[in-house]
């Protein structure tokens, strides 16, 4: 639901917090464009019905799950569950609203808002429904399993221990609070960075293919990932050619499957663990640099040479 507000009361509940109330604040922060809290919104941390009541977003609190009304608690009766069963958080239904908003947010920066329904469902499948998992203690794939290092411990880390004196009074955890949403927010920006890289290399990956002369031979004129694009395309690459930081020019071999160590075609045996002038007499390629003794990966000096490289592999195999 929008909000009208020009400076919106957010609202969760008070005292000890969790990775999944940290986690939608950050989520509405950014989906909302909003600032530091006392500047452009509210925060609240009560449970005093009465300033619930009068807030334009609450969630984790107040018994009710009620999107047309930005409230967005799971602790009630009835409270909803995902299609498989797995109870939400407060952090799920906060993203089955807010959270595209957030991830195409992250991604103007880059041009990249075309993005952000892909990434953001993949980010609730993945990160988000994690958060509700542990946070209610249900899955569907059975027991939740030990949380010690992830990122809901990190989070609850973040509220002060009972000797500190920062967690008594009436503001008990507040500027905790807020470390761990600029924490949340951290994690956050770096998956949607990650995510928008590697949707980005898939497109580079597909019109590279597209417009190449031998769908068996991927040229890119950037080094990235491919091997994800060709896998989840079920594309005919036998070898990918990719400049390399050193300026020479990387051949790489294609796994016949993800995690494997083998090739769908090696390199020439001939060449196995040739270098420099015994390798560019044995391939017959002026300015070829080196092939692996295991034959799944090769240099040339130049695009042209590393290219000359795959054909005359390909020779081997027809």
């Amino acid at each position: 639901m929008p909000i009208d507000n020009a400076r919106p009361v957010l609202a969760t509940h008070s005292g000890k917090f969790h990775c999944d109330e940290v986690f939608a604040y950050a989520v509405l922060r950014l989906a909302l464009g909003l600032n530091e809290p006392g500047g452009d919104h509210l925060l609240l941390r009560t449970r005093k019905p009465e300033l619930l009541e009068s807030a334009d977003i609450v969630w984790d609190v107040g018994s009710l799950h009620d999107p047309a009304k930005n409230r967005f608690d799971h602790h009630q009766r009835g409270a909803p569950l995902r299609p498989d069963g797995t109870p939400f958080s407060s952090a799920g239904l906060v993203w089955q609203v807010f959270g595209e908003g957030a991830v195409a947010r992250l991604l103007q920066a880059k041009g990249a808002e075309a993005f952000a329904a892909a990434i953001a469902a993949e980010l609730d499948a993945g990160l988000i429904r994690r958060i509700d998992e542990v946070d209610t203690g249900v899955s569907a794939n059975g027991p939740v399993l030990d949380d010690s290092l992830g990122l809901a411990a990190l989070i609850g880390q973040f509220n002060p221990t009972w000797d500190d004196p920062a967690g008594s009074g009436a503001t008990a955890g507040d500027a905790a609070f807020l470390e761990a949403a600029a924490f949340a927010d951290g994690v956050l920006r770096r998956k949607v960075g990650s995510l928008r890289a590697r949707h980005a290399a898939e497109a580079s990956v597909l019109a590279a293919h597209r417009s190449g002369e031998d769908p068996r031979i991927l040229v890119l004129d950037r080094g990235m990932p491919w091997k994800g694009a060709v896998f989840s395309h079920d594309l005919p690459v036998l070898f990918a050619v990719s400049p390399a930081s050193n300026g020479n020019w990387m051949l790489d071999t294609m796994p016949p499957e993800p995690g494997s160590f083998a090739q769908r075609q090696p390199l020439p045996e001939a060449w196995a663990g040739l270098q420099e002038r015994e390798l560019a007499q044995q391939s017959g390629v002026e300015d070829a640099v080196f092939v692996h003794l295991r034959r799944f990966v090769g240099a040339a000096r130049s695009r042209a040479g590393a290219v000359d490289m795959a054909r005359k592999a390909l020779g081997e195999v027809g």
